[in-house]
Formats: C-alpha cells, sequence, structure tokens
C-alpha cells in the first residue's frame, strides 16, 4: 500500500520558515493557521494562512485572535498578516497542536474579512 503523502489542511496549524522576510515581517520558523483547503495545497504546492505568535505584546492588537494552546501556551493569530508560501521549499510540517477549535477558524477568518472584505 502506497504511503499517504501529507499537505497542509484548512484549520491545521504548521511550523513553516517565514525567512526571507522584510522591515517589520514575522521572520524564522513560527506557526500558520492555514486556511487554504487541502485541495488547493496539494495540487499547487501553496499554502494561504495566517503567522501564530507567542508575543505578548499582541494582547492589545486589535487583529489578533487569542488562542490558548496546549500547556496553556497564550498564542495569537495575526489576522492582518495573511500569507502564501511554497509549503513544500519552506519544509512546512503539522505543529504539535494540530487543528485551532472551529470557533477560533471561524473568529479569523471573519476578521481578516473585516480587513479585505472578501464577501
Amino acid at each position: 500500500m502506497p504511503k499517504k503523502i501529507w499537505a497542509p489542511d484548512r484549520g491545521e496549524i504548521v511550523w513553516i520558515n517565514y525567512n526571507p522576510q522584510s522591515g517589520r515581517e514575522m521572520r524564522d520558523m513560527h506557526p500558520m493557521l492555514v486556511l487554504s483547503p487541502k485541495s488547493f495545497n496539494a495540487r499547487t504546492g501553496i499554502v494561504i494562512g495566517l503567522p501564530m505568535t507567542t508575543a505578548a505584546y499582541n494582547d492589545t492588537n486589535p487583529f489578533a485572535i487569542k488562542f490558548l494552546g496546549k500547556k496553556d501556551v497564550m498564542s495569537y493569530i495575526l489576522t492582518h498578516q495573511p500569507k502564501s508560501f511554497d509549503w513544500r521549499e519552506r519544509h512546512a510540517k503539522l505543529h504539535p497542536w494540530k487543528v485551532v477549535p472551529n470557533k477560533i477558524l471561524e473568529d479569523a477568518c471573519e476578521l481578516l474579512n473585516q480587513i479585505i472584505s472578501l464577501t
């Protein structure tokens, strides 16, 4: 039986390398909340998502969604910084937290929509 090939899926959290970066953009390895569906990600090799950080100054950021991860680690999903990356070239892999609750995904999508008015 052939080995199933992994691809990121919507709602998953992946580790991905944000380098190279410029200015105030996030850099190095960070988690990303995947917004694009697995079918798109597998076919194109591109993933669209939102960066995540544990930087506490985001507690007052109106564009950050709080997310309490495992071991009570507070993380912030930065809805004002959507990114698309070649997930294969950047060696993305599933984060230990695996997925966010549906409510967190919905809140992140809603806040992003308020910024860029998709619907």
